[in-house]
């Protein structure tokens, strides 16, 4: 007991003295200090991002069949909206690309539909769905944007669902694998970065302990949904576990088939947050580490070191899965790069009083309780780019530094027609100016994607929230996009240009923008 209380304290010491550092290096991200790309490395990549059921739309064209977000959606629960539309990306995706060769961006990360390329999870490629994103990565190339793609965002066939209940059957690791083949060998060659799932701690604690995202399941008491089928206290795990596997059986192939001859990197994207605890009591800083064992190293732990993290073996116990000594060799070292997920951080408090409780679930065995976030990027919320700078820094120090995409950071703002999106500029000058920081402190970070390119469905509220540099205009029946304040300002720093929060940037009203986008079409 008494070397258990020295090592929290030490760690405690360790934490304090990181969080404070952090904090103090990444203040000039704060102020007005200038930057421009020049100042990152050679070669450093900036881009901008979206998904599939997010932007393109044609939900039933073509031999698409439903996804998991379509049914969810249908349902209702995305405020009634879905993403049948969309920003119909189907249809435009070659106005798209042209918006981004003005933007100025060096690649641009999408996601594929499973269920557009190949319907019904398994068998035949669908021709119309191959040709689709053939052409958007040909149009992609053709303007010198890069390709970075996803295979998988929270968008599982239904049919897989249904016959054998998705991500917690052991039966997804086949059917990923085959699908994830037909993405290599048809795209491979014009594709050099892979990454295969998206966000699976986020997916898991939505979809499968809360109930609050597809496919929606959970059980009482925890889900904050009237879930019909599930298990809080195990599917989290289990699916966490399947996708795992999933991604460790496609990158075997894609190494053993296809890297080679493509000279690709394949990854997975990870969800992540900063973490600060509440008050510098011992227990609380303890809570801390906790919790980024629970929500990164849950991840990241068996792709660098073969297992989960210790903490979550004790908490968790037999609900946890566990990986034979061969899964564990496959999983290890199975990712060329991370992606990075991140928008918020959040304040600690401990709450080991939860491990007493029975039953348990994800967040009861986390023993923590959060507080305070920042997603908007309005002036009234304060920014904390300190922990974009925490999170690189754990992965230099924590995970061997691999290579780093941070593939979505963004800032929130109410969906409207208003194009000076100024809160939007300040919260992503922050977020870069701490990455350059980082970068400059020896992090291995390769590449930096704003979320969103449009005003996209988003996933959890639909159409009532904006994350987009381009403006959709949902009212008019060709959604015709118009550049906001954070494109152009975008742009000038794509350009070479040295930026600060506030640009001297030359807006449009929106008429005039429309005035613009009538004749360049008629050009």
């Amino acid at each position: 007991m008494f070397r258990r209380r020295v090592m929290d304290s030490r760690w405690a010491v360790i934490v304090l003295l990181r969080c404070c550092a952090l904090m103090a290096s990444s203040s000039a991200a704060a102020d007005d200090e200038s930057f421009s790309r020049y100042d990152f490395p050679p070669g450093f990549v900036f881009g901008s991002a979206t998904s599939a059921y997010q932007v393109e739309g044609a939900a039933d064209e073509d031999g698409r069949t439903p996804s998991i977000w379509d049914t969810f959606a249908h349902a209702g629960y995305v405020h009634g909206a879905t993403g049948d539309v969309a920003c119909d990306g189907y249809h435009k995706y070659k106005e798209d690309v042209q918006l981004m060769v003005e933007t100025g961006l060096d690649a641009y990360r999408f996601s594929i539909s499973w269920s557009r390329l190949i319907p019904y999870g398994r068998g035949p490629v669908n021709p119309k769905g191959l040709q689709y994103y053939n052409n958007l990565i040909n149009e992609l190339l053709k303007h010198g944007i890069q390709p970075h793609v996803t295979l998988y965002n929270f968008d599982l066939p239904q049919d897989l669902e249904d016959e054998y209940g998705g991500w917690v059957s052991r039966k997804i690791v086949k059917d990923f694998t085959a699908y994830a083949e037909v993405c290599f060998r048809e795209f491979g060659d014009r594709v050099q970065y892979w990454a295969t799932i998206n966000e699976p701690n986020v997916f898991a604690i939505g979809g499968y302990d809360q109930g609050i995202a597809p496919p929606m399941r959970c059980s009482p008491p925890f889900g904050f949904r009237n879930c019909s089928n599930g298990n809080s206290t195990s599917e989290p795990y289990l699916a966490v576990h399947n996708i795992l596997l999933s991604h460790a059986s496609a990158a075997k192939l894609y190494r053993k088939n296809f890297q080679t001859k493509q000279q690709g990197f394949i990854g997975i994207n990870v969800y992540t947050f900063g973490t600060l605890p509440l008050t510098n009591a011992t227990e609380d800083v303890v809570a801390a580490k906790r919790s980024n064992d629970f929500l990164l190293g849950w991840v990241v732990d068996p792709l660098v070191f073969g297992d989960y993290p210790q903490i979550m073996k004790k908490n968790v116990g037999a609900r946890l899965p566990k990986f034979t000594p061969l899964q564990s060799k496959e999983v290890k070292g199975s990712a060329d790069f991370i992606g990075l997920i991140h928008y918020t951080s959040i304040y600690i408090k401990d709450k080991s009083s939860s491990l007493n409780m029975e039953p348990r679930d994800f967040n009861l065995d986390m023993a923590v309780e959060f507080s305070g976030w920042d997603i908007s990027g309005s002036s009234e919320v304060p920014l904390m780019p300190w922990g974009l700078a925490q999170v690189l820094e754990m992965f230099k120090q924590d995970y061997r530094n691999p290579p780093v995409f941070i593939y979505e950071n963004g800032a929130r703002t109410p969906r409207n027609a208003t194009l000076h999106d100024t809160g939007r500029v300040k919260y992503i000058h922050a977020y870069m100016g701490a990455m350059l920081d980082a970068v400059r402190n020896g992090s291995n970070t390769r590449g930096y994607f704003t979320w969103s390119f449009l005003d996209v469905f988003e996933l959890l509220d639909g159409y009532g929230s904006s994350f987009g540099h381009y403006y959709v205009d949902l009212d008019d029946p060709d959604l015709r996009r118009y550049p906001k304040y954070s494109a152009h300002w975008y742009s000038k720093f794509l350009r070479g240009e040295s930026v600060g929060p506030n640009g001297d940037i030359k807006m449009m009203s929106k008429h005039n923008l429309l005035d613009s986008h009538r004749a360049r079409a008629v050009q």
